[in-house]
């Protein structure tokens, strides 16, 4: 988890002016979308519009993901083999399984190859969101040494099961748990479901606190007003990160007189809480909260 993925923003791959204005939005990543946001009638002009968009415009301070057509349409392989010679960060992989990721890092391989690309430059996240998909999250993380993260779709799965989609959420605590488990066991990031409701500002930050709290990492949006909200909920506060501090420089004390646990404010400190200090306040650098 080297890269910082507390957004990514959903934009439509057939949209010019929003294919031009999506890297100053101020997401981490932006997700160039070929699949749901395309009718069948524009799927291939949208292709073409995405790969001249990485060619010509500058993302550079953004993780440039793709959402491509599932492999078993039509469109999916073309997707693929088109993007991944422009070299996107990653590519996004819907209903995703481990024989598809398979195939997918198969593809990218060859490409790579013949472009002349270092190995494995190009990552994949799978696309969570049928309940086969969540109940095999983790040997589908593990189908690639190339998968950085897995994206909840909570919308797809819910439909799925069969089941309706509220905005308290509680039909996907499971699946929340789920894919936040696997993703922290490998190593890799996870990112929640979008917040449908783009004039909900309380009820995204809600949603957002929730999936934190379960342990995902980050957060899709659909809306780039949902941006700040999101960053705000996953950004460590003040009074987190001056507790920690306080917990690493009592660590530092500790460790001069040959202590393993010690005690702050009357409560043990022991390995797991000195990780978690560790973890915010190196968050906390990296967002340039502290120095």
């Amino acid at each position: 988890m080297d890269k910082l993925r507390r957004t990514m923003l959903f934009m439509p791959g057939n949209n010019p002016s929003m294919l031009q204005d999506a890297a100053i939005l101020g997401a981490d990543s932006i997700i160039l979308d070929l699949e749901d946001a395309v009718s069948l009638t524009e799927k291939d002009s949208a292709r073409i519009l995405v790969r001249e968009a990485i060619k010509t415009i500058d993302y550079s301070q953004v993780e440039v993901v793709v959402r491509v057509n599932p492999l078993d349409t039509e469109f999916g392989a073309l997707d693929v083999d088109m993007i991944a010679r422009v070299k996107p960060d990653t590519l996004l992989i819907p209903k995703a399984d481990e024989e598809e990721i398979k195939l997918v890092a198969k593809m990218l391989d060859a490409i790579e190859q013949e472009e002349g690309y270092k190995a494995e430059s190009i990552k994949i996240m799978p696309l969570v969101e049928t309940a086969i998909g969540l109940e095999n999250v983790y040997n589908i993380i593990k189908a690639s040494k190339r998968v950085v993260g897995v994206l909840l779709g909570g919308e797809d799965l819910t439909s799925d099961l069969g089941i309706k989609r509220t905005k308290e959420g509680e039909e996907i605590f499971y699946a929340r748990n789920r894919v936040a488990t696997a993703c922290r066991a490998l190593k890799v990031d996870s990112l929640d479901t979008p917040f449908t409701d783009t004039n909900d500002y309380e009820g995204l930050e809600r949603d957002t606190a929730k999936a934190k709290s379960l342990g995902l990492t980050g957060k899709a949006a659909i809306n780039p007003r949902q941006i700040d909200v999101i960053h705000s909920v996953f950004a460590p506060t003040e009074a987190e990160l001056k507790h920690a501090l306080r917990i690493l420089a009592a660590m530092k004390e500790a460790e001069k007189e040959g202590k393993g646990v010690f005690s702050l404010d009357g409560k043990m400190v022991d390995a797991p809480v000195i990780n978690r200090a560790i973890t915010t306040v190196g968050l906390g650098q990296r967002l340039g909260l502290i120095s």
